[in-house]
């Protein structure tokens, strides 16, 4: 692919400002906005403009038809969930170039689902992997080395080579949060062959830093971003992006659900497909499917085993 440099505007010392915000590529340059390279690149927004410009004719980012977007579609993959009821409410599992989001109260499962599909992952193709690696962002310090491990035996793999192939990070701050996802993008760059992203949870640390009705839209416009910049990646890599979310309790509401997810219609319109999960009898969980653009609503029954996610 052609070089940043052969760009109009872009000199030696504007192609290396770009290149350490994480601009790389003319991909990376297409789907960016004047604001966000103007203010790394230290040019006008008219020139950043143009640069995107460029680097959108060059990639020939126009109009195509239905039936080559169709073909294009042939590159998405699918990662098993470790439950085949859960992965036929997903139309095949948990996909790439897409961000899976799933919300539920407190031990309906969110969090086990991604150790899962981060064990599975790594799994070939014919077992309902990737073959590749995950990158785990934890906000809430529950990713816990020692289960992943007891998925990966009770699967038959190697704890000790599962675990390997596992980056992992705490985030303390929404700002942190941030930054690990554009960490993450610099182990793609430098050749790591990661097929998964978790956040555990995506609105933990933004809830609790903007309190109050004056602070809700700064919290979505840096919520909006990261948002963004992840399905950017999963595009941009053909990876898979699965996310937590938290639940707030509606007192006020006598018809309808008793709780709602938290972030808003940020969230909502970025998901590409939401699972709401509720405890079951036992071990037991139910998956509801409540927004995706190509399948219809429907619920799934699945189990918490020492193996992760299976049926019930």
């Amino acid at each position: 692919m052609e070089g940043i440099e052969n760009l109009p505007g872009v000199g030696p010392k504007t192609a290396e400002k770009l290149r350490e915000a994480g601009f790389v590529d003319l991909m990376s340059l297409a789907v960016a906005s004047p604001a966000e390279v103007a203010a790394v690149a230290d040019v006008s927004e008219t020139l950043a403009a143009k640069i995107i410009q460029v680097a959108r004719e060059k990639l020939e980012m126009g109009f195509e038809t239905a039936e080559e977007l169709l073909k294009k579609r042939g590159n998405v993959l699918f990662i098993h969930t470790g439950s085949g009821n859960l992965d036929k409410l997903l139309g095949g599992g948990v996909q790439t170039q897409a961000i899976t989001e799933a919300h539920g109260p407190y031990g309906s499962g969110k969090t086990q689902l991604g150790l899962t599909l981060a064990v599975i992952v790594q799994m070939s193709g014919e077992k309902g992997g990737l073959g590749g690696k995950a990158a785990f962002i934890d906000t809430e310090n529950t990713f816990r080395p020692e289960r992943v491990a007891q998925i990966a035996k009770a699967r038959g793999l190697d704890p000790k080579e599962v675990l390997r192939n596992i980056y992992v990070a705490r985030a303390y701050n929404s700002d942190h949060q941030m930054l690990l996802a554009e960490k993450i993008k610099d182990l793609l760059r430098d050749g790591e062959p990661i097929k998964l992203v978790v956040v555990d949870s995506l609105t933990s640390h933004f809830r609790a830093e903007y309190v109050g009705r004056g602070t809700l839209a700064e919290r979505q416009q840096k919520l909006n971003r990261h948002l963004h910049m992840l399905q950017r990646m999963a595009d941009q890599y053909n990876l898979a992006v699965y996310v937590t979310n938290q639940v707030m309790a509606k007192p006020d509401m006598f018809f309808g659900p008793a709780m709602e997810a938290v972030g808003g219609h940020v969230l909502a319109h970025a998901s590409t497909y939401r699972l709401f999960l509720r405890k079951s009898k036992g071990n037991k969980r139910i998956a509801r499917l409540i927004d995706a653009p190509d399948l219809p609503e429907a619920e799934a029954l699945f189990a918490i085993t020492e193996k992760g996610i299976e049926d019930a």
